[in-house]
């Protein structure tokens, strides 16, 4: 059993960032057996197997990581970098055959080709002032009716959408709405 598993990986990894895969592959090799699921393990055996250019036997471990934690996307990169770098090495066919992380790619590459995006008659300048201006007419739909902005509406003199904000608001706040609607004949004097 690993004492301190913690220094034991991270030995390992910096073997195998240093290309010292041979090293990584002697130290991992005794606990391959004792820890045959697990994810660390296989995933650190498969890199020091492509170091060494044995790029069938990397595939297996790989293919058990991606089975182990079908979440986990670092093992599905190594397969897809272990395809496309050492294709011509490696059985192209059987990659092909039964790597469903290539299949979704090549289903992914051929949707993005066919993909036509859509053009857009938006430019990125400014709304004159002159259109900032217009007010919107008395029966748009306000999406966020609040008390400041009646209360806006109210100083702008634009008492019809005033009312219909504090109609909504009665709606939103019911525990207020004697307030809304002494807000609401006032202003109904005023029209």
């Amino acid at each position: 059993m690993l004492t301190e598993p913690y220094l034991f990986f991270a030995e390992v990894s910096l073997d195998l960032s240093r290309g010292e895969y041979r090293s990584g592959l002697r130290k991992l090799q005794p606990i391959l057996d004792r820890y045959p699921d697990s994810y660390l393990v296989n995933l650190l055996f498969g890199k020091a197997l492509k170091g060494v250019h044995n790029y069938r036997a990397a595939r297996s471990h790989f293919e058990r990581c991606c089975h182990l934690a079908p979440a986990n996307q670092i093992a599905k990169k190594e397969l897809i970098e272990l395809q496309t770098l050492y294709a011509e090495e490696c059985d192209a066919a059987l990659l092909m055959e039964s790597d469903p992380v290539s299949e979704e790619l090549e289903k992914i590459t051929a949707a993005l080709h066919e993909f036509q995006p859509q053009s857009s008659s938006e430019n990125y300048d400014p709304t004159p002032i002159i259109q900032q201006k217009q007010p919107f007419p008395d029966d748009a739909i306000i999406e966020v009716p609040t008390e400041t902005l009646a209360k806006l509406f109210v100083q702008q003199g634009a008492y019809k959408k005033a009312i219909k904000i504090y109609t909504s608001l009665i709606q939103l706040k019911p525990e207020l709405a004697d307030t809304y609607t002494e807000q609401i004949d006032s202003l109904l004097e005023k029209l």
